[in-house]
């Protein structure tokens, strides 16, 4: 398990930026600069205190030089970010002939680490424990007597240790913390494209439910009102017998873009309680066919299959023979409309529907473009084909293979 984390931890730590560190503000630039300060008073302070007596130009430039030295490199320490590497060399170098520079170094050391570069950090806090004995031996050398010869550099390697083992420890935190917030925000992004997506995907269904229901009975509809204003030989009786046509299917239509504008308009929990209005399958073809015979159309129907289908598949090949007698009675007016359902278990259902020619000129309907389409992604959902087109002697043929799993369930429809 926790091989499994440190693998996991690695990875994560691997999508981090060179330098995860967030900006800082007004009050964390401030405490840091009072803590070189601190720091290099109390090196000062205590250098002073345990160094042998200086003379010369070596004490004008402990009580002088040290100080402004230590300054320049506390102004150098505001440039660590944008030149950690840099900027940390020259500090720790200059810290061989500053004591008050050793706050400025602690600072510059402990930043580079938290950027986790460890061969430049390692190298560095070498440079510093070395800088450090060349200005305790050399520089500033401590009275004699007062501590053991091992004291001063085991207490400076310890320092150094603390300080890089602090800042690896801070940039780790602030890679974990970077990588977290990035993978919120990945995440977060995809949750919207996936709604974006979601959302995209229903309109999409929704258009071409709408399509579909609203298709047959606009074109039943208007090739009714069409031989209304252009049939002069009509008896009363064919004349109240169409208009009664046109005001039912008017009426239909009305009541099925009802029950689509429902669904868009209930609310989550409406869609979660109330059940899905059944959808017309195969089983309704029968009716489709006599409901176009009754319009005037020529239409003949063979179904050869005696097995229940998957309710999907049936309703994508009600939907597609449905689409085909609209298009042959938008386009195609007279003409001869075959329609051939064939297939059973374990093979593939075929949707056959074919036209011949036209014998009329087709009715002045305003067309979307989407209805082939629409069908194209229907059969494509259920794991399907589609193909459409001309004859050759000038109808148009509408074929569609859908899969049909074998069963052994068996019953009229």
């Amino acid at each position: 398990m926790r091989a499994r984390a440190g693998v996991a931890y690695s990875r994560l730590m691997s999508t981090a930026p060179p330098s995860s560190a967030p900006p800082l503000g007004l009050w964390s630039h401030a405490w840091r600069v009072a803590a070189v300060i601190g720091i290099g008073l109390v090196a000062w302070s205590s250098t002073r205190a345990e160094m042998a007596p200086l003379d010369g130009a070596l004490l004008t430039w402990f009580t002088l030089g040290d100080p402004l030295l230590g300054v320049v490199c506390l102004l150098l320490t505001l440039l660590r970010r944008r030149y950690p590497v840099a900027i940390a060399a020259i500090v720790t170098v200059a810290s061989t002939a500053s004591v008050s520079a050793n706050g400025s170094a602690a600072l510059v050391l402990c930043s580079l680490a938290t950027r986790r570069r460890y061969p430049e950090t390692i190298s560095l806090a070498i440079v510093s424990i070395g800088t450090g004995l060349l200005t305790d031996s050399l520089l500033y050398p401590k009275q004699p007597g007062l501590q053991p010869a091992w004291y001063g550099p085991s207490v400076l390697t310890a320092c150094i240790a603390a300080i890089v083992a602090i800042g690896f420890a801070v940039g780790a935190r602030r890679d974990l913390v970077w990588s977290l917030r990035s993978r919120a925000e990945t995440a977060e992004r995809e949750q919207h494209a996936r709604a974006a997506e979601a959302r995209l995907l229903e309109r999409n269904r929704i258009a071409r439910e709408m399509h579909d229901v609203l298709a047959h009975r606009i074109s039943v509809v208007a090739m009714h009102a069409g031989a209304l204003g252009f049939r002069t030989d009509l008896s009363r009786e064919q004349t109240t017998a169409t208009a009664k046509t046109i005001a039912e299917n008017a009426h239909l239509a009305l009541q099925e873009l009802r029950e689509v504008l429902g669904v868009l308009r209930a609310g989550d929990d409406a869609l979660t309680d109330a059940p899905e209005p059944p959808q017309p399958t195969l089983a309704d073809l029968a009716r489709l066919v006599d409901e176009a015979r009754s319009t005037g159309m020529d239409v003949s129907i063979t179904d050869t299959t005696t097995a229940d289908l998957p309710a999907t598949s049936a309703r994508t090949a009600y939907r597609i023979a449905q689409e085909g007698l609209t298009n042959a009675r938008k386009h195609s007016p007279g003409a001869a409309v075959r329609v051939r359902i064939d297939g059973g278990p374990g093979q593939d259902l075929i949707v056959d529907v074919g036209n011949s020619a036209p014998r009329q000129p087709g009715l002045a309907l305003p067309s979307s473009g989407y209805g082939l389409l629409g069908l194209a992604e229907r059969a494509e959902l259920v794991g399907g084909t589609l193909t459409y087109g001309p004859d050759p002697v000038g109808g148009y043929r509408l074929r569609a293979v859908l899969p049909w799993p074998a069963a052994t369930a068996k019953s009229d429809r």
